[in-house]
C-alpha cells in the first residue's frame, strides 16, 4: 500500500508502508490537500505534476496523459496546468484540459481518435470542507481516424483548485471520485 507524500511546492511520490487492512488510503497532495482512496485504486506518477490514479482495467499503468484503454483519473501540478491546453499553452478552463497539438487517442479504444466537445456543466464543487473547486464537465467524441465517423462519447470531468495548483481530470466518470473529493481533508 502506498502513501503519497508531497513536497511543499511540488507533487512528489514517495511510498511508504501502510496497514493492510485499512479500506482506503490517503494520498497527499500539495498544501495539504489529501485524497482517501479506495484500496483497490492503483496510484502511478513520474515524481513530480503528473499522478495517475488508476482505478480499474489498464493496460499500460505507467503510460503518459492520453494512454488509452487505462481506467482512472489524474491529479496535476502546476507544471502540469501549465502546459495544460492545446498547443501546450496554460490550462485556463476556458477549454477542456488537453496537453497535445495533434489528435489523441479515445480513452475507450486506441483506433479512434477523442475530439474535445462542448462544456457542458460548470460549477462550484466541494473538495473538503471549506474548499470549493472550479467544476466543468466537457462533452467529448470518439472519431474514426479513417472517416471522421462518431464512434463513441464520453464526458471529461474537471476539478481545478486554482490557489492550490491542483487540477483533477476524469475521462471515466469515476463513480467513487465524486464522493472521494467531497471527503478530502486539508491539514
Amino acid at each position: 500500500m502506498l502513501i503519497l507524500a508531497a513536497a511543499a511546492a511540488t507533487l512528489t511520490l514517495t511510498p511508504t508502508i501502510a496497514s493492510a487492512a485499512s479500506a482506503s488510503e490517503p494520498l497527499v497532495l500539495r498544501k495539504g490537500l489529501t485524497l482517501y482512496i479506495p484500496g483497490k485504486w492503483r496510484v502511478q506518477g513520474d515524481g513530480t505534476d503528473w499522478v495517475h490514479v488508476i482505478t480499474g482495467k489498464c493496460g499500460k499503468p505507467k503510460g503518459g496523459y492520453n494512454t488509452p484503454e487505462c481506467r482512472g483519473f489524474w491529479v496535476l501540478g502546476p507544471k502540469a496546468i501549465k502546459q495544460g491546453d492545446e498547443l501546450f499553452n496554460p490550462y485556463t478552463g476556458k477549454r477542456p484540459f488537453y496537453p497535445a497539438t495533434d489528435v489523441q487517442q479515445c480513452p475507450a479504444n486506441h483506433k479512434w481518435g477523442q475530439v474535445p466537445g462542448k462544456l457542458a456543466d460548470s460549477g462550484l464543487r466541494a473538495v473538503g470542507p471549506g474548499h470549493k473547486a472550479a467544476y466543468r464537465k466537457w462533452n467529448a467524441t470518439c472519431v474514426s481516424y479513417t472517416d471522421g465517423k462518431v464512434k463513441s462519447r464520453y464526458t471529461q470531468r474537471e476539478w481545478y483548485l486554482p490557489k492550490t495548483k491542483v487540477l483533477i481530470v476524469d475521462q471515466w466518470n469515476t463513480p467513487e471520485l465524486d464522493f472521494v473529493l467531497k471527503n478530502a481533508l486539508w491539514r
